[in-house]
């Protein structure tokens, strides 16, 4: 019996600045897979949000928007494989993610969440140490430029938060500013994978790559994710912090081989998962359990 995926792409409007890298890393591994002997359809995430019938109970998903990963959590709860998690992918929402990793083996930027249609918005730089802060949609990652932005003063704090209430966002997240280098790393669990590079910063000041790699599984173990990426600190002194992990990126700079690990993690991950047997040479699924 051939093994049957469905790959949902991600909506273009969770992939800013990124829909064409995000497309081609979903359709590399779908390629990957498919020398593995599998079938495999791409579906676009906006198919989930409706009814749409499934050709087998194996998925693998770049999926951001709450309708879809509800939709997928659901399917889990009824049998289906789904990489990365419905539960993974809500644990990147922010208002999650930052409860996760202030309380992980990882340093994490002071980060506060708030609510933005609060009427007695009294936030205030003060109890933060840096001179900005980071201001953050509490849900998936970025739609627009705003999503993710500096503020220096308690007016433009507040005028950011009444914005994103007016946008229909129910949660802020403000986060201390960190001085240093900005890492990019993309990673892969159980794998043996893991690339960065410097994104920006003028230092490239030394650090323990097996530091960043251990706060990188740290975290990523901490969200449940299996396919992730993020962005890391690195101070002058060679401190290294831990500032956002995401849930499936582009792996646009190393794609070619990010796909094939991709495609043997999901492979082995569902063939466990669905405890195939093997018997005079014909493959049987059991979904059953």
């Amino acid at each position: 019996m051939t093994l049957k995926f469905t790959a949902i792409k991600r909506k273009e409007e969770y992939s800013p600045n990124h829909i064409t890298n995000d497309a081609l890393i979903l359709a590399r591994t779908a390629e990957e897979l498919k020398k593995l002997g599998v079938d495999c359809n791409i579906i676009d995430e906006s198919d989930i949000e409706t009814e749409f019938n499934f050709n087998g109970r194996l998925i693998f998903s770049m999926a951001q928007g709450p309708a879809a990963v509800n939709k997928l959590a659901k399917l889990e709860a009824e049998g289906a494989f789904v990489i990365n998690s419905s539960k993974s992918v809500f644990n990147c929402y922010r208002v999650n993610m930052v409860d996760l990793l202030q309380n992980a083996r990882v340093n994490f930027p002071f980060s506060k969440k708030v609510k933005t249609s609060d009427t007695n918005l009294n936030y205030s730089l003060s109890s933060f140490k840096s001179r900005k802060i980071w201001v953050k949609r509490g849900d998936v990652h970025a739609i627009h430029r705003e999503d993710v932005s500096p503020v220096y003063s308690d007016e433009e704090l507040l005028n950011l938060l009444k914005e994103f209430s007016n946008r229909g966002i129910e949660y802020a997240i403000l986060q201390e500013h960190l001085d240093g280098d900005v890492i990019k790393f993309y990673s892969v669990k159980d794998a043996s994978f893991f690339y960065w590079y410097y994104l920006n910063g003028i230092n490239h000041t030394k650090f323990e790559l097996d530091k960043l790699k251990e706060y990188a599984d740290v975290s990523a173990e901490k969200l449940e994710l299996t396919i992730y990426g993020g962005d890391a600190i690195v101070s002058a002194e060679g401190e290294i912090s831990i500032i956002d992990i995401n849930d499936w990126p582009s792996f646009a700079p190393i794609r070619d081989e990010a796909s094939k690990i991709i495609a043997n993690t999901i492979y082995k991950k569902a063939i466990n998962y669905s405890n195939l047997i093997t018997h005079e040479g014909k493959t049987y699924v059991n979904y059953s359990r």
